[in-house]
């Protein structure tokens, strides 16, 4: 079993999700989501990297997997969004944790079986996925989305490699 962060990144909503999984069963950790206040730009970004490396700090997690930027209608929201995961990706690379990103298509397609899923279904199957009796924030379910999509994408790679050198 091993500790991962999922990371679903926002400007002013950055949400965040701890599982514990082996790649087939998940456990719920903690999840949540870091709220930025009306801060200028740069401070909401050193807060965003403040917030997550206390969290980094505190659960010792293994690895981080974050959804990457999509092409947004609005460029200045795609660049902002784009500096928001910098943020993260860089409070995890200083903690020495590998960071791996995943398209929001592969992720849904990961957790809900369609790449074009809605938010509610992702909602809806990560809390059968964790047995998660509340309610989630759209933010805090992407987020453990995130994180389950690695952990189900990182083992079925590592028994794809297995199985292939088997056959050598």
């Amino acid at each position: 079993m091993r500790l991962i962060l999922g990371i679903d990144p926002g400007s002013r909503i950055t949400g965040y999700g701890i599982i514990e999984s082996n790649g087939i069963r998940s456990r719920h950790v903690a999840s949540g989501c870091i709220r930025i206040a009306q801060e200028a730009f740069p401070e909401r970004l050193g807060e965003i990297f403040r917030q997550l490396s206390g969290l980094v700090a505190d659960y010792r997690p293994a690895e981080m997997a974050i959804e990457q930027v999509f092409m947004a209608k609005n460029a200045a929201s795609a660049l902002k969004l784009g500096q928001a995961r910098g943020a993260a990706i860089c409070a995890c690379v200083v903690a020495g944790l590998p960071v791996y990103e995943y398209s929001p298509r592969a992720i849904k397609q990961a957790v809900v079986g369609s790449g074009g899923a809605d938010k509610e279904q992702v909602q809806h199957m990560i809390r059968h996925i964790l047995q998660l009796e509340e309610k989630l924030s759209p933010d805090q379910s992407d987020a453990l989305a995130v994180a389950i999509s690695h952990a189900h994408t990182s083992t079925t790679a590592q028994l794809i490699r297995g199985a292939g050198r088997r056959w050598r």
